[in-house]
């Protein structure tokens, strides 16, 4: 197998050829058909999440065929084509997993991150953390849904049922969930980097009722905001905007620094809170409605040897939606 790896933080990744690995007890081996370049794969190449694998392939969303089984494993079949997302294990038996919270669990393994990850020609998985994809859609379209998909389908959930939304940061995550939002029935406020009319436009071809920039306000107040974007100083910009027992969602894995605001943004039962990772449940209700949302991913497809321009474009916001390695 051939690998983009991982041998340091804040270095480029190494295409390394390995040898082809056998699934284990309850695993899964899948040949990668496409994987999506997340933002949180930046966050592991740039050293802000501090305790990766060493080395590590990184990458966690993947669409493959299984093409090897290891013990134990039942109700997956060789050729099946499955999506492999960022929670990659839990223990089952702490108290965050005994009580269906399993996104919280004491001991997880994340996909490209603690375990490896898609940036690959092959990967082994836990067999039960792999989604059923069926037949329908493409392997790059689907890629993003992994996580940007996920991700942006829980913090809808936590974010409410408010119907005017705002979406901080329109990329891979905001640009599938204005979509969802829309299908829900919710109006959708697309907030972008100040002065990216590029951004903008994009939101405004997705349907959104309103883009501009973050350092803007929305010409109305709103229900709840997500702040898909890594910067810490839009969460009082964010608590701004929404009205009275309002609710703002950080939805990122890492985030700068949130600097101090007046405690009067938070008066009036406006709320504050963040998303971690997923539950498998999340996944499959998630993936259960993707036929019926008409979802339409906008990617930009990249050969596995180009992972570092990639990551590059992704960190420069050179492209609309989502990369995604084909390798």
């Amino acid at each position: 197998m051939r690998a983009m790896v991982l041998h340091q933080p804040q270095t480029s990744l190494v295409m390394t050829e390995m040898p082809d690995r056998l699934p284990g007890p309850g695993q899964i081996r899948v040949e990668v058909l496409a994987c999506g370049v997340c933002r949180t794969d930046l966050h592991v190449v740039d050293g802000e999440l501090t305790a990766p694998k060493s080395p590590i392939i990184p990458g966690h969303e993947i669409v493959g065929r299984i093409d090897a089984i290891g013990d134990g494993v039942a109700g997956l079949t060789i050729g099946e084509r499955v999506g492999i997302p960022w929670l990659g294990h839990t223990c089952g038996v702490c108290p965050y997993c005994r009580e269906q919270r399993e996104n919280l669990c004491d001991d997880p393994l994340f996909t490209g991150y603690t375990r490896d990850g898609g940036f690959a020609t092959a990967t082994i998985a836990d067999a039960r953390f792999a989604f059923p994809l069926g037949e329908a859609g493409d392997d790059i379209s689907l890629a993003p849904l992994l996580c940007a998909g996920l991700i942006g389908w829980r913090s809808l959930k936590i974010a409410g049922a408010g119907k005017k939304l705002g979406i901080y940061g329109f990329g891979a995550a905001g640009h599938i969930v204005a979509q969802v939002a829309a299908w829900q029935g919710r109006e959708v406020f697309a907030f972008t980097r100040p002065g990216d009319l590029t951004k903008q436009d994009f939101a405004r071809r997705l349907g959104v009722s309103w883009a501009g920039g973050s350092d803007e306000a929305p010409p109305e107040p709103l229900d709840v905001a997500i702040i898909y974007a890594t910067l810490g100083e839009l969460v009082p910009v964010a608590l701004k905007a929404v009205r009275k027992g309002g609710r703002v969602v950080c939805a990122g894995i890492h985030m700068s620094d949130v600097p101090s605001f007046p405690y009067a943004l938070l008066w009036e039962e406006r709320e504050l809170v963040s998303v971690a990772n997923l539950t498998r449940e999340d996944g499959l209700e998630f993936l259960r409605l993707v036929p019926a949302m008409g979802i339409v991913t906008q990617t930009t497809r990249y050969p596995l040897d180009q992972a570092n321009q990639a990551l590059a474009d992704l960190r420069a916001g050179r492209f609309d939606g989502a990369a995604v390695l084909v390798p």
